[in-house]
């Protein structure tokens, strides 16, 4: 009989290592290891996924509330933090996602937290697209972002490489 250490009631221990030579690499590693705020429903409408939901509190102004109780493979909680993280990882890249730049959100795109669990997004201008574009923004551990970040802790940039 095998038992593991879910059945005993323990905490998960140890680290995996992935290894796949394949150039798509990055996308399967994130699709198992991170989340977005939204998703994509079966017909392509925008739906919450670590956003509960979201609120235009203005024409320049994009409020996200945040999933509480989440956590990460590691036991890390999620929180507003990891948006944040996330977003200054991401903002100096000048080509950030493989489908292209029209993902990025605009270069003067700020970011807030207001608690715990909100942030808000603040565009330079209206931004009729932005919950399609944070559907490509990659929440991960702190862990992920300071010791691998997509490549670039080892390679200098997260660009090019695939």
């Amino acid at each position: 009989m095998v038992t593991s250490q879910y059945s005993e009631g323990k905490a998960p221990v140890g680290t995996i290592h992935i290894v796949d030579p394949s150039p798509l690499n990055w996308l399967f590693v994130l699709f198992n290891t991170m989340e977005e705020a939204v998703g994509t429903d079966r017909e392509g409408r925008i739906v919450p996924a670590l956003a509960t939901s979201t609120k235009w509190v203005n024409e320049k102004t994009l409020e996200l509330k945040l999933r509480e109780g989440v956590l990460f493979h590691n036991n890390e909680p999620f929180t507003a933090e990891h948006v944040i993280k996330a977003f200054n990882e991401i903002k100096p890249w000048i080509a950030p996602h493989p489908p292209g730049t029209w993902v990025n959100l605009p270069e003067e795109t700020s970011l807030e937290k207001v608690d715990e669990f909100t942030v808000q997004f603040h565009f330079p201008k209206p931004e009729g697209l932005a919950l399609g574009k944070l559907r490509a923004h990659h929440y991960a551990t702190f862990q992920f972002w300071d010791k691998l970040g997509f490549g670039y802790r080892k390679l200098g940039t997260a660009e090019g490489h695939w």
